[in-house]
């Protein structure tokens, strides 16, 4: 298995704590609702590009998907960011 299952579980703990927090936050802002859905999108992208490197075929294709998973983690911290200082949340 080309990453760890401690990366593995943490990036599936990442996306569970999004979920949940998805689910008790509230959205009643249609521009919260937008950053929300986005960030949930992303945030849960995350453990999917995990996954997927881990069953890469060859060294281009592992690489390919860790960059996928940098830029999901990149992108759910921007929206982060937007949800904090622009929205209040």
């Amino acid at each position: 298995m080309r990453l760890s299952e401690e990366l593995r579980g943490r990036t599936k703990r990442y996306a569970s704590a999004i979920i949940r927090c998805y689910a008790e936050l509230p959205k009643e802002r249609e521009e919260v609702r937008v950053i929300w859905k986005q960030w949930l999108r992303s945030g849960t992208s995350v453990a999917a590009h995990a996954r997927e490197a881990s069953r890469a075929r060859c060294d281009a294709e592992f690489c390919s998907k860790l960059d996928g998973l940098l830029q999901e983690a990149d992108e759910s911290q921007l929206w982060l960011e937007l949800l904090r200082d622009d929205c209040g949340i």
